[in-house]
């Protein structure tokens, strides 16, 4: 079994595109007849070793698991100024059929993709994409980094749709040599999201506009130093007469 660590698969990158989501899937990853546009869309995963807990039902039950996966995801979009995501099965059964070889590497289709495993439970994962929050400047915005890129694709604002699948890779748990087999181990969640995100071109302007900071921090963020100034010296004012 592997020690508990993080670490990043390496990624790929396609063209960004108008967003028009195809309605047909097949097992390969689809090739959309889009309009090409500047920017490119970095695809990035992040996962842990799987450990030995009770299976959740949040693994067993579809319904709970499609509750979980966009209540998790629409929390930390709203605490970033994001409107909530809605489920969308044509990126649900592309995110299944891709999880259900249990190959742990990128499908290389259209969406923005992130990939987890070994997670005591959905909340857990979507979690952990979204703790890289802590790492992200948002003064100065720099762009996609691999220490980033899940938490500025789970809240980017212009995503609309996500679809979610699972697959269960428990039997790779002591056969996957150290992890060089390349094959996913305990559950292995492939989340899809449309339009992409990480967008990257223009100075990071894409960056700058989908990736807010938390409301509350976004709001003190856009007061200016004068009207800081203002504040302190109403403030003062008021404690001289009290």
């Amino acid at each position: 079994m592997r020690y508990l660590s993080f670490y990043f698969l390496s990624f790929h990158t396609v063209l960004a595109s108008n967003y028009s989501l195809p309605q047909t899937l097949t097992r390969a990853p689809p090739t959309p007849t889009l309009e090409q546009r500047a920017g490119t869309i970095i695809v990035v995963t992040v996962t842990v070793t799987p450990s030995a807990a009770p299976v959740s039902p949040s693994y067993t039950n579809p319904e709970l698991f499609e509750y979980d996966i966009l209540n998790q995801t629409n929390y930390y979009r709203r605490q970033h100024n994001a409107t909530g995501v809605i489920w969308n099965d044509t990126l649900a059964t592309y995110a299944k059929q891709w999880a259900k070889p249990c190959n742990w590497k990128h499908s290389g289709g259209p969406y923005g993709e992130n990939l987890a495993e070994g997670y005591s439970n959905v909340t857990a994962a979507v979690d952990a994409w979204a703790i890289e929050s802590k790492k992200y400047d948002y003064n100065r915005p720099t762009g996609f980094s691999e220490k980033t890129g899940h938490f500025t694709q789970l809240v980017w604002k212009a995503t609309t749709d996500v679809g979610c699948g699972l697959a269960d890779c428990s039997a790779n748990l002591n056969g996957d040599n150290g992890g060089k087999t390349g094959k996913a181990v305990g559950w292995f969640l492939v989340c899809e999201y449309w339009p992409p995100g990480n967008v990257v071109g223009d100075h990071d302007k894409y960056f700058e506009e989908n990736v807010e900071p938390l409301v509350s921090l976004g709001t003190w963020l856009k007061v200016n130093v004068f009207d800081v100034w203002l504040m302190i010296v109403f403030a003062v004012l008021i404690l001289t007469f009290l």
